[in-house]
């Protein structure tokens, strides 16, 4: 798989920092979330002469999510690369995350939580950045289900397409509660699939149009 950006010979890296989130399924009722943050600087840059990168941050978060509510059950940091002796020191402190559900406000409460110096700003910045993707996530809970159903001879309804949806209305443009495509689902219209996929079935040589959340 490519690289997200691509390099820019022509240009001087002064700084990389990468996220990386995965979420995991451990049973019907419970998501495992493990996130990293690392910043890296180039070669020779902070060691003159030094051909090789150089890691200043490396943060790893671990949560663990009930469902379908998202509330938070567990909170793990680990400091795995860090700049100053005690940085390592708050990291006890992001068990406050214990509780709280990662739905709207999160982000504002996190920032509550843990913003300047009662936390640490990568640590932070990393959690606010996993929330999404544990979100997301429900989607594929969803489809995973959607198959199991299938398989067993029984489709979801329109209303439980309606519950599945109804955490995405307002998060942006597209699901503007006004908006045509809440409005399609409202009718008990099925949705087409993300572009990306619809792309991926044409290039198996398959109909987009009979996909099902498959």
């Amino acid at each position: 798989m490519a690289e997200l950006l691509p390099p820019d010979p022509g240009l001087e890296l002064m700084h990389t920092r990468t996220y990386e989130t995965r979420v995991y399924l451990l049973s019907d009722t419970e998501l495992l979330a493990r996130g990293a943050v690392r910043d890296r600087k180039p070669p020779g840059l902070y060691i003159e002469g030094d051909r090789d990168e150089i890691d200043i941050h490396e943060m790893q978060v671990e949560l663990r999510v009930s469902l379908p509510d998202l509330v938070i059950t567990a909170a793990r940091v680990d400091f795995a690369t860090h700049p100053a002796p005690t940085c390592p020191g708050i990291a006890g402190h992001y068990e406050s995350l214990v509780g709280l559900s990662i739905a709207r406000g999160f982000t504002h409460k996190v920032r509550e939580l843990f913003g300047g110096p009662r936390g640490c700003t990568h640590t932070t910045a990393l959690i606010q950045a996993m929330a999404p993707a544990v979100v997301q996530s429900t989607w594929s809970v969803g489809i995973r289900r959607s198959r199991l159903a299938a398989a067993a001879g029984s489709t979801d309804t329109a209303a439980q397409r309606t519950r599945q949806f109804a955490g995405n209305l307002n998060t942006c443009h597209v699901w503007a509660e006004d908006g045509d495509h809440v409005a399609a689902l409202a009718r008990g219209e099925r949705p087409p699939p993300p572009l990306p996929v619809s792309a991926r079935l044409r290039g198996l040589g398959r109909d987009p149009s009979k996909w099902g959340g498959e």
